[in-house]
């Protein structure tokens, strides 16, 4: 993928209500998500976002842990063990807040942000779907 093509690509979902896609084309990566965008292109740059639209943008300090996959939802490792985070706690990004399985496959859920867990939107052993808000978190 060129840097013209991931322009174009870019351009063609900005104004969709998309709010997370990945893309992979061979070698070829491409994951966005809105207001945040990764690229694994060789010798290939992803074009920043100019800084005076960044600063135009409203901050809010509320952010989403949002579910990677379709399954049940889990917030410890088993019944038996205590949760791996609950409201109240502080988070850090990379930090593992829950479990999604579906079909005996366990996958990890990994925080995107820093900050305060203020709200778990799901119950242990709930069915959720892809995207769905798991966890609200207050980044100021």
């Amino acid at each position: 993928m060129n840097p013209q093509e991931i322009k174009e690509f870019l351009k063609s979902i900005h104004d969709t209500d998309i709010e997370e896609i990945h893309y992979e084309n061979g070698e070829n990566s491409l994951y966005m998500k809105k207001n945040h965008v990764e690229a694994i292109v060789p010798a290939v740059k992803v074009k920043e976002v100019p800084a005076k639209e960044k600063a135009a943008a409203p901050k809010s300090t509320i952010a989403a842990i949002k579910s990677t996959m379709v399954g049940t939802f889990a917030i410890a490792p088993s019944n038996d063990k205590p949760p791996f985070v609950m409201e109240g706690d502080n988070v850090k990004s990379g930090q593992k807040v829950g479990q999604i399985e579906a079909m005996k496959i366990l996958k990890d859920i990994h925080s995107n942000v820093s900050g305060k867990i203020i709200k778990i939107s799901v119950s242990n052993g709930q069915s959720v779907e892809y995207g769905q808000e798991l966890f609200l978190v207050d980044t100021k």
